[in-house]
């Protein structure tokens, strides 16, 4: 796994609080997305499991370190909801929890690692709170969470809440100039339309997203006052939430350039673009489309069973309708 800068602060507090013997049992993590947490995790869990740690840092020689790196060490955990299912259910969580009583394979820790702790269900979660509040001795749980005030207040009580921030916004941009070749500008925007997270902002820059997002800015104010459902086929696609995401980004930059807070922009390789939906679309109407866009793509979200063609065709027509308003 590729460790990320970010991360060292975090880890080094970590496992002095192990070292010092002051750590809590049940660490919950709260990170946004594609911020490093699980690397975190594995760190952390390498260091627990070695049996010749060296100050801040596993020895990679012990047999556990190689099952460590092998990805097969028996003792520790990973609890995922299981194929084809959503969220994690109690026969999963007890089945590992029974294990959990058991003597360490290899006489050490044992970790629970569970990547998303949104994902159970509310028995599954009952039934891991008594080892949350009585736990083995050695036993480690490890829980990350985007939205940690959506878990069971009886579950967020049971564990210390380490917030786990991304960088700040210049360190972020001197990582991704090392990892690809793009303009300043344009790393500023992926950065910022990824929530300051410099992994998903890597990712966005190197995947056709970012091709289908700026045909959607190109395109949006060509359209609008002629014949805006050429935006249909741009937005129905597998990523239709997230080019939702960046239509109400770009609308709600534009309200911002109305109110002189360009300095707050987010897509900052389209201020162009903004200025020019500025000319065309006055604030009153600017505020109820990012309204209209915010539902369709809370509908969008919610409901899998929809039909997207037929929701997108219907929020573009209403779109225009509401544009057509003078």
């Amino acid at each position: 796994m590729k460790w990320y800068p970010w991360l060292n602060q975090t880890y080094r507090q970590i496992i002095e609080c192990h070292r010092n013997g002051n750590a809590h049992h049940a660490l919950l993590i709260h990170s946004i997305d594609a911020i490093g947490d699980d690397i975190l995790v594995w760190g952390i869990s390498r260091w627990l499991m070695c049996h010749n740690p060296k100050e801040f840092k596993s020895c990679n020689e012990c047999y556990s370190c190689q099952l460590m790196q092998a990805h097969t060490h028996p003792d520790w955990y990973c609890l995922k909801p299981d194929k084809g299912r959503i969220l994690l259910g109690i026969n999963s969580v007890r089945s590992i929890i029974d294990k959990l009583y058991h003597f360490s394979q290899q006489g050490r820790a044992k970790i629970i690692w569970q990547p998303n702790a949104s994902q159970i269900t509310e028995a599954a979660a009952n039934a891991l709170l008594k080892t949350l509040e009585d736990p083995p001795m050695n036993c480690w749980f490890f829980l990350s969470s985007h939205e940690p005030w959506r878990l069971l207040a009886t579950l967020r009580s049971r564990c210390i809440t380490w917030r786990l921030l991304p960088p700040d916004e210049k360190d972020s941009l001197v990582w991704l100039q090392k990892q690809c070749i793009q303009s300043q500008e344009v790393m500023h925007t992926a950065l910022k339309l990824s929530n300051g997270s410099p992994v998903a902002a890597l990712k966005l820059l190197n995947h056709e997203r970012w091709k289908i997002r700026q045909m959607l800015c190109k395109t949006i104010p060509e359209v609008i006052y002629s014949d805006i459902l050429k935006l249909l086929p741009i937005l129905n696609n597998n990523y239709v939430t997230e080019c939702l995401y960046w239509l109400i980004t770009l609308l709600i930059d534009t309200i911002k350039y109305h109110y002189g807070a360009s300095k707050w922009i987010v897509n900052i390789d389209s201020q162009d673009i903004i200025k020019q939906l500025s000319q065309q679309i006055n604030n009153n109407i600017l505020h109820k489309s990012v309204q209209e866009w915010m539902k369709c793509y809370r509908d969008l979200q919610s409901v899998a069973t929809l039909n997207r063609e037929l929701i997108l065709t219907n929020s573009l027509l209403r779109w225009e309708d509401l544009l057509a308003v003078k």
